[in-house]
């Protein structure tokens, strides 16, 4: 019998990773698929074919997009070519709207079951787009528990199959032998930063993270460095003073052994709150982008864990506001005061509440699977 086969686009960091659990999981219910498209280094290990690496894909902002508009377009017309060339059985496609909703279209047209696993955060920029999206997409897997009713009133067949991140919580080393690999005084405190999977996030955000902890006293600094972005961007941006250790494919260890974070907007800001330690959100984009954005987004806050505890459970700092000399005080406040601490600990535990078991890959695995048995009974 011959293979089925999979188109699947992953267009970042955070998406490689949770699809790579899907198509773990996926294999596991069936071995006779071939799954290519876009996506990064942990859905190559999965043994998926990949025509565009997401280093290519990987911008920031309408200005970036506006940059590579050609590239873009090109892309684009690529992956629909392979559509009509390999006939795929199914499509999944993970975030990413702004190519992922054109690619949904393409696909339906053909006749090609779309599978959407976590979904656009429409909520916060468009939710006129939701009737749209119903009538592109036949199922969608969500991963933020208030999302299933948002999607399901427009008709538009919905799961909630848990979060991802909560598989990726575990710990691969002790604090003390952590500690001991990167020469660390465990007398002192930690800041963790976590400056973005991006380059551009990281030539953003890592110079005021570093102008931000470089006056605190008796505190060490740690750095967590993407797999996608190149060492000599943070070279470049650290200099010749040593003022922070750099430390690669150890985020959950950052995350679980620093005593306070400083975290680029997006997937790592929740990721930070499962491990219940107390962080500051901040961002930064090109001006258009900003000015762009301050009109279309309608929440009042942009950081994961603050959207989703429904308030402002940890301070951000976003565009002009995220200055050293802002930042800096609650930083302090976030090491020495514990009242402070505490309280974020515990409302960062009912976050992680929120969410539930570690299954998430399973149940989006599970959908895929039976997408395809009807797709070949077809």
């Amino acid at each position: 019998m011959a293979h089925q086969k999979i188109m699947l686009i992953s267009g970042e960091a955070s998406g490689d990773m949770h699809a790579a659990g899907l198509v773990r999981e996926l294999k596991k219910l069936r071995s006779d698929i071939d799954i290519f498209g876009i996506g990064g280094d942990q859905l190559q290990e999965q043994g998926m074919d990949l025509v565009y690496h997401i280093r290519q894909m990987s911008v920031l902002g309408f200005g970036d997009v506006i940059k590579q508009f050609a590239f873009f377009r090109r892309v684009f017309k690529h992956i629909v070519s392979l559509m009509n060339e390999q006939k795929p059985d199914m499509i999944i496609l993970i975030d990413y709207p702004g190519l992922n909703l054109k690619l949904a279209k393409q696909a339906k047209k053909r006749g090609i079951p779309v599978f959407f696993y976590i979904a656009p955060q429409v909520w916060a920029w468009g939710a006129n787009r939701i009737p749209k999206m119903a009538k592109l997409i036949d199922r969608l897997g969500v991963i933020i528990p208030f999302e299933e009713p948002l999607f399901k009133r427009a008709g538009l067949q919905t799961e909630y199959v848990g979060h991802p991140l909560m598989e990726h919580l575990d710990v691969s080393i002790s604090k003390n032998e952590f500690f001991k690999q990167h020469n660390l005084n465990s007398l002192q405190k930690i800041v963790g930063l976590l400056p973005g999977s991006r380059v551009t996030e990281v030539r953003r955000l890592l110079p005021e993270m570093m102008n931000t902890v470089t006056e605190l006293k008796d505190v060490q600094v740690i750095i967590s460095k993407a797999r996608t972005v190149d060492i000599g961007i943070y070279q470049e941006i650290l200099g010749e003073k040593h003022l922070g250790t750099l430390i690669e494919n150890q985020t959950p260890e950052i995350m679980e052994y620093s005593d306070a974070l400083l975290v680029a907007s997006g997937t790592a800001t929740l990721e930070s709150a499962l491990h219940e330690t107390p962080l500051i959100v901040v961002y930064r984009v090109d001006p258009l982008s900003y000015w762009i954005g301050k009109r279309l987004v309608k929440i009042e806050n942009i950081g994961l864990v603050n959207v989703i505890a429904g308030k402002r459970i940890v301070p951000e700092f976003i565009q002009n506001d995220f200055q050293a000399e802002n930042v800096r005080p609650l930083l302090t406040e976030l090491l020495l005061n514990d009242d402070v601490r505490q309280r974020i600990t515990q409302d960062l535990r009912k976050v992680k509440e929120q969410l539930g078991a570690k299954c998430a890959s399973e149940n989006a695995a599970r959908i895929a699977q039976s997408m395809l048995v009807r797709t070949g009974e077809a």
